[in-house]
């Protein structure tokens, strides 16, 4: 006869010994929960960047004309060319937009090649770099921290419009984003020993490849290693001292290869790092400020727009973590409490230095998008802990554990509801500019001009003009200084001449030079917006240097037109998320529409 099962496992009484393994056992399994793939996390933040890729307006008129223009100029020997890549300023770097123009000349090997094709390669090759970091810093925040943690930190990000604007967006920060996440990933993971060497290296990559600021978000990193050589032994501070040569050796390798590169195009010695901070901080001619000011709580506000509940629950993070060390009777010791709060310090840094900063723009926050999702992750932690204690004697431990669950359900849910439908506002709201210059395949002729006026900042870049057409500027109402265009002069070694040749009608005070404007007449095509609704209110009159075009059937034949969301008519609910077109939402709530149209010149 078979051996009697055994006696079921009984619960352990009040009073009674509980062996620790039944307690790790128990924290182990509970972390088993929360732990998934390495390969699901990644496929989770690539769906979610190529979302971005696919869908993802540009943001910033500074991604085309500084970034995207300059890659056209490389790869096809043409293109629109701002003061910032004048040699008599040189604070762009030629290294940065020759690696994603070597990106864009792979897909020309490929069949069915196109400058259409080209762009979206280079934003697919984005996508893919930034969900390989991601997952890098997921899966050191897991081994250091927690499973938990780690979920969270990915629902922090892939849900978020902050993530669909920054992770495929062709710009220097979202590149610095890139390269920090691979440095928090070393300064985070001790396992294996301490990697302040590594972590020093890629904030130096993104820092001077990309933009130099963001090399101070491993400032709170590299203190912590300061203080705990301070107060190790000889041995111990000796072997720091020798991690942070070794960073600071590397970040001067980089230098003299960033300097090399841009010696190249600019023919004579240029540290590009060097020029961008000068400008920024030290510029005796105004500086960032021309450009624009905004208020101090500008990145509270854009932040709640992009993160909605994760912002909060950032901000909440240290002191959520001090209450939770004051509260709590573990033993927790000083280097452990340490490494918590450098991880929260990143994000409240880069916070309240750009919050004081006078000149404020959405792309300067894409840096620190990864520890504010950590720190909203450890709060979230830290929240969760607290909300889960079961002690009678406590007024959270008399919550029923499953209302306990549909509320941290429902507030997870409506965070997730809201970045989508901010994503999707986004998206169907201003991504007319993408889509309007398909017919030029079939029209036009080669070297045609394609003209812009008072929408000459929604351009999304040459990439989208085929048969060599170039983009124009006709006069409108903007007085500041438009972009010229890269000499297509062969001199010298007859490469790239127009990234050292001299020019002329540049400044750094964004001071109009008339000499980028061309005649009407030369137009072939030209793009505008039209408002209808704004053309209803009474006394509307159109600038005199911005008429309605599109109303010009006389003169102009719509070619297509793409709504566009007419944010002025627009209540801000409607622009902040998607509000549909439907005949049961209340009229004061919809989106108004005006119309983004490629014309074409009537003979």
């Amino acid at each position: 006869m078979p051996p009697p099962p055994p006696p079921p496992a009984q619960p352990p009484q009040k009073g009674k010994f509980v062996h620790p393994s039944a307690k790790h056992a128990k924290k182990k399994a509970i972390r088993d929960a929360y732990a998934i793939e390495p390969i699901s996390a990644f496929y989770l933040f690539l769906a979610a960047s190529l979302v971005a890729a696919v869908f993802a307006p540009i943001q910033d008129c500074d991604e085309t004309f500084n970034y995207w223009e300059p890659t056209h100029y490389l790869s096809h020997g043409y293109g629109l060319q701002t003061w910032e890549y004048s040699p008599d300023f040189a604070i762009r770097s030629w290294l940065y937009i020759g690696l994603h123009a070597i990106v864009g000349n792979l897909r020309r090997l490929l069949p069915h090649s196109n400058k259409v094709a080209e762009f979206y390669f280079v934003r697919y090759a984005l996508a893919l770099g930034c969900a390989f970091c991601q997952t890098l810093m997921w899966r050191a925040v897991c081994l250091a921290l927690n499973p938990r943690v780690g979920l969270f930190f990915i629902a922090a990000l892939i849900f978020s419009p902050g993530n669909f604007h920054s992770s495929a967006a062709y710009l220097p920060s979202s590149f610095a984003m890139y390269m920090a996440m691979l440095g928090a990933a070393a300064f985070i993971n001790w396992r294996g020993g301490i990697k302040t060497s590594q972590g020093m290296f890629w904030f130096a990559v993104g820092g001077i490849f990309g933009w130099p600021f963001a090399i101070a978000l491993c400032a709170p990193f590299v203190l912590e290693e300061v203080l705990l050589a301070l107060f190790s032994d000889k041995e111990r501070f000796f072997e720091s001292a020798h991690r942070i040569l070794r960073g600071v050796v590397a970040t001067l390798v980089l230098v003299f290869f960033d300097v090399a590169i841009n010696t190249f195009f600019y023919r004579k010695v240029e540290a590009v790092s060097w020029n961008i901070v000068k400008y920024n901080i030290f510029s005796s001619s105004g500086g960032p400020e021309l450009y624009g000011t905004e208020p101090w709580d500008f990145y509270f506000r854009n932040l709640a727009l992009n993160f909605n509940v994760w912002f909060a629950l950032a901000l909440l993070s240290l002191p959520l973590f001090l209450m939770q060390k004051l509260l709590s009777k573990s033993a927790e010791t000083f280097q452990s409490g340490l490494r918590t709060v450098v991880l929260l310090t990143p994000f409240y840094m880069w916070l309240a230095i750009f919050s004081l900063q006078p000149h404020k723009e959405e792309r300067f926050m894409y840096p620190a998008y990864p520890f504010l999702a950590l720190n909203a992750a450890l709060a979230m932690h830290t929240v969760l802990a607290a909300f889960g204690n079961a002690d009678p004697k406590t007024l959270v431990g008399k919550i029923p554990a499953r209302l306990k669950l549909a509320i941290v359900a429902l507030a997870l849910l409506l965070s997730v509801d809201i970045g989508l439908a901010r994503i999707l506002g986004l998206y169907s709201a201003y991504s007319a500019p993408l889509k309007v210059y398909a017919p030029l395949v079939e029209m036009g002729n080669r070297g045609d001009s394609v003209c812009f006026g008072k929408e000459w900042y929604r351009f999304p870049s040459s990439y989208f003009l085929p048969r060599d057409m170039h983009p124009k500027f006709v006069r409108s109402e903007f007085r500041g200084l438009l972009p010229g265009e890269f000499s297509e002069a062969r001199t010298g070694f007859g490469f790239w001449s127009g990234t050292w040749l001299p020019t002329m009608g540049f400044n750094d005070q964004n001071k109009e030079d008339v000499g980028k404007h061309v005649d009407l007449k030369t137009c072939a095509f030209l793009v505008d917006t039209t408002y209808p609704e704004q053309q209803k209110q009474a006394g509307w009159k159109a600038p005199p240097n911005e008429p309605d075009y599109v109303a010009d059937v006389k003169r102009w034949e719509e070619v297509k037109c793409v709504p566009f969301l007419d944010a002025a008519s627009t209540p801000f609910l409607a622009r902040a998320l998607w509000v549909p077109d439907w005949e049961v939402v209340p009229e004061r709530l919809r989106r108004k529409w005006g119309r983004h149209c490629l014309l074409k010149q009537r003979k």
